[in-house]
Order: structure tokens, then sequence, then C-alpha cells
């Protein structure tokens, strides 16, 4: 079994042991932050961890109404500006803990007195050095140069401590459930997911949209399939979809709508009509098995109890996908050229 699938299927555990290893530090997290009245969240990230921290936006918004800035760390690091930061929860966000842009935002902030947080996987990395607070994936080594379980242990973390600051029983319930949920998810779809694979080896390229919830996943769902297979991939959220970028649709092109059950189902019903339209071809992520969805190719998910948490199971069918499609084109993910699996920006 290659690194990636291996990587993949240890998510269960993974996700299993985040709480005993980061509830204390987590409650002490939110205590301080609603001591000190915090207000306003600003991430601090590259890449995967970028989604990750999209995902938590939404989180942060819905259920604890705190505006959330997804940052921009060249306006510190190449610009040299100073971006007041006095108030906010600073979260930085790094798989390998020494992102050197992601570490300098949160040397910026604690400059102006801000409550610094970083999330990582390397416990003695240089962004723990720098935070005033650390919660840890505890993934162990991640060999594969795709991110896996590390991002999605990235989200849980984030999940975790928006639960906790909300109080939110039903949150705190799917997220002890999910572990269970992954391995059932590695139990029923891999099988599944491989036909696809087989299906759509030959394709040159593919779009994925998303809503709400799943628009991060659409981000790191074609992100994973264009690193392992080389394939031109981008996602989109449904909404700016239809401003523009559905124009690049043509007969037979491949597109994959992300419809969880909820908020979002009728916006995934009004852009696959219109995709009809186009004559693309569409295959629905779903985790209503009630849900009709005409004319297109529908995959049913694990239901996990709600569009929060249903995205765990979105992201973990594009990661399967995109391993298994590097097993019937023949590629080795482990070799990806011109990626480093631990990237510096500055």
């Amino acid at each position: 079994m290659i690194n990636l699938e291996k990587e993949i299927r240890e998510q269960p555990s993974v996700l299993a042991g985040i709480c005993e290893k980061n509830c204390e530090t987590a409650q002490k997290i939110v205590d301080a932050a609603k001591a000190a009245g915090i207000k306003n969240i600003y991430f601090a990230a590259r890449g995967t961890s970028d989604h990750a921290c999209i995902y938590a936006q939404y989180l942060f918004g819905i259920f604890c109404g705190i505006p959330c800035t997804l940052g921009t760390p060249s306006v510190f690091t190449k610009y040299g500006a100073h971006v007041d930061l006095s108030g906010h929860l600073v979260i930085g966000v790094s798989q390998s803990g020494k992102a050197e842009d992601v570490i300098e935002v949160l040397k910026s902030a604690k400059k102006d007195g801000a409550m610094t947080v970083a999330i990582t996987n390397v416990e003695d990395s240089p962004i723990v050095d720098v935070a005033d607070y650390s919660l840890f994936c505890g993934a162990g080594p991640e060999v594969s140069i795709a991110a896996t379980k590390t991002f999605t242990s990235q989200m849980y973390l984030l999940a975790a401590l928006v639960a906790k600051w909300c109080g939110c029983d039903k949150l705190k319930a799917e997220l002890k459930a999910l572990p269970e949920n992954a391995q059932k998810f590695l139990d029923t779809m891999p099988a599944e997911i491989e036909k696809l694979a087989e299906k759509y080896q030959n394709i040159p390229g593919a779009t994925i949209l998303g809503r709400g919830m799943s628009y991060p996943i659409a981000l790191e769902g074609a992100l994973k399939m264009l690193e392992t297979n080389k394939i031109k991939m981008k996602g989109y959220p449904i909404s700016d979809f239809h401003h523009g970028p559905i124009a690049q649709i043509h007969t037979g092109d491949l597109v994959f709508v992300l419809a969880p059950a909820g908020k979002v189902e009728d916006d995934c019903q009004e852009i696959i009509r219109k995709l009809h339209g186009v004559e693309a071809d569409i295959v629905v992520l779903t985790d209503d098995a009630d849900a009709v969805f005409e004319g297109c190719t529908k995959v049913v998910l694990p239901y996990t109890g709600s569009e929060f948490t249903s995205v765990f199971m979105q992201v973990m069918f594009f990661q399967m996908l995109a391993c298994k499609m590097t097993i019937v084109r023949g590629i080795d993910p482990d070799v990806a050229g011109v990626i480093n699996k631990v990237t510096i920006t500055k």
C-alpha cells in the first residue's frame, strides 16, 4: 500500500486522539479569549492550511457570531507593513510549524498585545515558540507529499475550538462521532471510488463546486487531485460560479458538485440545472440518500449529522479518489517533481 493511502486510512485513529491531547489547552484558549473580550479572529496560513481556516471562518461566524479574517502574510513580510491586530485572537496554522511568513504574523501580533495560537503537527517546531498557546494535530509523521491526515486534524481542532466557544452540544456530539464515521467511510466507499477513478483516469481536468461549508472542500479537493495526478482542477463557490466561470464548461466536461443535506441543497440543484444545459458530466456528492439529482452520477457519503461535519467525508472522498487515480494512472504520488512536502514562504 502506498504512503498516501496508508495516511488516508490513519485518519479515524488520528481524529480519535485529538480531544484528549488538546482538550485542556482548548478550554484555556476559549476562557482567555472570552475574558479578554475577543471579538475578531485573524488567521495566518498557507496552502492546505488556508482551506482549513476558511472552514473555520464559516464555523466561527455561524456558531459564535465572530468575524474572521483570512490573513495576508506578505503584507507583513514582503511589504513590511504593520497591521494593528490588538484585540484580536490570531491563529497561525502550519502543519510543519516552519512557515516563516505565518510566524512573522504571530510575532507582529504579539507586539500589538494580541492573543496568539499555533496549530501544528510538530510539537517542537518554531511556531510553538512564538505562540501563547499551541494545539497539536497528533497525526504522526506524514510522508506523502499530499496533506491528508494533517488537514482533517487541523479542521477537527478548529471545529472543536468552536464547539467549546459556543457550547453547542450537537456539534460536540458530531465531532465525537467523526472517527467512527471516518472508519465507516473507509469500510464502505473505496470500491465505489476506485470505479470512478477507472472511469475518469484520462480526463484532462475537472471542476469542483461547493457552497458554504463545502466551499473550502472544493478548494482542497481540487488541490489534492492536482498535486497527486497533475490534472488541472479548480474549486469554486457555487455562488460565484454563476457569475462568469460557468462559461468554461463545455459538453462532456466533468464537474463535481458537493451537495450535503442542509442549507445549500437548493443552490446545488440550481447549478446542476445550468450544468445540464451545457451537457456537463456531473458527479454529485451527497449524504442525503433520498435526494434526487436527475441525470447525475450520485455518490452517497456516510451521514455525520449536519453539513458542518459532512465536509470531513467530502474531503476524504477526494483524498481517496486522488489516491486511486494515481494507481490506475501509474503515478507515484510521493514523487511530485517541483512540489516539496514542506514549503517555506517568506
